[in-house]
């Protein structure tokens, strides 16, 4: 016999379930590929979705600005300054997403202003 607080219970598992899911997918670089899986089998909640393609707009773009900043640090000009800019790039990275891990802990968004428009922009249909 199920009762009401059986009842109660079922629903914060699977918050739990939700929460680790987003965590896991916010994770910097290793989130991206759990996140790509699950915009290609086209599951998951809207909250899964929207974090998975935040996930792999944030690590595109952490891609191509270390993969730029690193081949022009390649070249002698400004080799310095390239690489001071890729490390604060990195670090940004890696930031942003402990952030919106915490965020996420929280119980609160996990959008971020701009990047989250884009990111529905970029794979809207995934």
């Amino acid at each position: 016999m199920i009762t009401s607080t059986t009842m109660d219970k079922l629903p914060a598992k699977d918050t739990d379930i939700s929460k680790t899911q987003l965590i896991l997918y916010l994770i910097p670089i290793i989130g991206f590929f759990p996140s790509l899986w699950t915009l290609y089998q086209r599951q998951g909640s809207r909250q899964q979705v929207t974090a998975s393609r935040l996930s792999i707009t944030l690590a595109f773009i952490w891609m191509l600005g270390y993969l730029l900043l690193t081949t022009g640090a390649a070249t002698d000009f400004l080799t310095l300054r390239l690489l001071i800019l890729n490390s604060f790039l990195t670090s940004g990275y890696f930031l942003v997403s402990v952030w919106l891990i915490f965020r996420v802990i929280q119980g609160k968004s996990s959008r971020l202003p701009g990047f989250s428009n884009l990111a529905e922009r970029l794979w809207h249909k995934y």
